[in-house]
């Protein structure tokens, strides 16, 4: 498989290793982050340490991630810079595409919105990261519906939607059919079974090629054998074709006399789900106009420049998730993806970093929970309620000499230590040393005084007498690994225990 090469993608590589972890602070809560609502988090703050700060937490959960990311045009945004040099483009995408990978559910996908300035380069580098076998589809998503008014050469109305999955595990969902795809289907013969639409009965291969499919079959009206054209041969087999016969799914025109049949696809079956196709057009997933429309709507004079129609988040969650599953968007921008996964019923993450996170995502998830009408709202029945944590990004939780930072709690440091070692999010309650058990082994931390001894020799520090504690509290038969400040029990003990002690700091690093 060929890789991208580009200055510098050596030093993006190392980025995601060296990136600091950060702790994520609750700035507020708005509306009732209990039960399914619990995970809804908007974030402000650079996305790439965000995104560090997540993954002891949600490393394999996200089922959906959507990213717009900005499309390097060499043009000027209000919220973004937007006009990066190619090679810091890739090199800004590259580590933040691997912490996607590592959040993102084994099967779970991912779907970048891009234009043509970096969309080729783009799916090479995702091929690179995701691999090239779960390379689902590139979208043309038809962002315009009228050529453009400054077009020179040829009128751009597109954008491209880059989907991959994360493991053959993915099962994509069939999007409802649309009032414009029902009109096509009608019912001339009143067959009881409903409305029905006419299919081509013959398909493009010559009798040489598919000598089982050029046979006769005899026209019921006028008794007459028909055969297909040597260079048009029937779409199915004999066997399908009685089949189809028996079940009267074959149509010879209004008046019984047409020449060749049609098939009969009835609406019923089309009622369950179509198949989502490779090119969207605006009428199913919105365009930018719709975008634009909404932000002033919700901003007023001050909407955010490119906004994607709630529409178009819809059709990509109605695909790929179920309700209640986790979304994540690390290039929040306006908020569309936070609000149109609230309406749906699914949990989410948004992370933006400029102060629009304050002035436009935040106003905006509020309007949904108080039940706005705008986008997706009437089609999906909403109403309002639910809730979301609003986050910042506190200090980092390390320090240059890699002394922990008194800021972090028990319960974050062990969600990070049961992620380093289990690579594992930790989704379990901290609230006593023994972590968990992965693999046969047992995981303990000593830490913040979680025995309840405050003495330097005592909770913190593996003595003999905290060594008797957690074998008679916490007892395991197999490994174990104990983090803590500091051993008192000598490397025989330890072996005979079966203990592998790591020390805290310095043996607290990220995956």
């Amino acid at each position: 498989m060929p890789f991208l090469d580009w200055v510098n993608k050596n030093q993006a590589q190392e980025t995601t290793r060296e990136v600091p972890y950060h702790l994520l602070k609750q700035a507020s809560v708005h509306g009732d982050v209990s039960g399914t609502n619990a995970d809804n988090l908007l974030i402000q703050g650079d996305n790439l340490l965000a995104l560090k700060a997540l993954i002891p937490f949600y490393a394999g959960r996200v089922k959906c991630i959507f990213i717009d990311p900005p499309y390097n045009t060499q043009s000027a945004f209000e919220h973004y810079d937007d006009k990066l040099e190619h090679s810091q483009w890739l090199s800004m995408m590259y580590p933040r595409l691997v912490l996607l990978r590592e959040l993102l559910a084994e099967d779970g996908s991912i779907w970048v919105t891009i234009d043509d300035n970096e969309a080729h380069y783009l799916k090479v580098l995702m091929d690179e990261i995701f691999g090239r076998k779960n390379f689902l589809c590139a979208i043309a998503w038809e962002k315009r519906y009228a050529p453009p008014p400054d077009t020179k050469d040829f009128g751009y109305v597109h954008d491209v939607i880059l989907v991959y999955r994360k493991s053959a595990a993915f099962k994509r969902n069939l999007l409802p059919a649309t009032d414009e795809q029902a009109s096509r289907y009608k019912n001339p013969d009143q067959d009881p079974r409903g409305p029905w639409k006419p299919e081509n009965y013959t398909c493009r291969f010559t009798a040489e090629e598919r000598p089982n499919l050029f046979y006769p079959i005899r026209q019921p009206n006028t008794g007459e054998e028909v055969w297909p054209k040597k260079t048009r041969v029937w779409a199915m087999s004999r066997e399908s074709h009685l089949r189809n016969e028996a079940e009267g799914r074959i149509w010879w025109g209004a008046k019984g006399t047409n020449s060749v049949p049609s098939l009969k696809n009835f609406f019923s079956g089309v009622a369950q789900g179509m198949m989502p196709m490779s090119i969207w057009k605006h009428g199913l997933a919105g365009h930018n106009q719709d975008g634009k429309k909404e932000a002033l709507a919700l901003h007023g004079d001050a909407p955010f420049s490119t906004p994607k129609p709630e529409k178009l988040i819809w059709v990509i969650l109605h695909i790929a998730t179920q309700a209640g599953d986790l979304i994540l968007d690390s290039f929040l921008g306006s908020g569309t993806t936070a609000a149109v996964a609230h309406k749906m019923g699914r949990s989410y993450i948004g992370i933006e970093m400029g102060e629009h996170a304050r002035t436009h995502c935040l106003p905006r998830m509020q309007k949904v929970i108080e039940g706005e009408q705008g986008g997706i709202s009437a089609a999906v029945e909403w109403q309002g309620g639910g809730g979301f944590r609003f986050c910042t990004l506190g200090e980092p939780a390390f320090d240059e000499h890699g002394r922990i930072s008194t800021d972090i709690k028990f319960a974050t440091l062990a969600a990070y230590v049961w992620h380093l070692e289990t690579g594992e999010p930790g989704q379990q309650v901290f609230d006593k040393p023994l972590l968990g058990v992965h693999n046969g082994a047992a995981y303990y931390l000593l830490y913040n005084d979680i025995l309840g001894d405050r003495r330097p020799a005592g909770g913190n520090v593996l003595t003999h007498a905290v060594l008797q504690a957690i074998n008679e509290i916490f007892p395991h038969d197999g490994p174990k690994v104990v983090y803590g400040e500091m051993s008192r029990i000598g490397a025989s003990r330890l072996a005979a225990e079966g203990i592998t002690f790591k020390q805290i700091p310095y043996d607290v690093r990220m995956r």
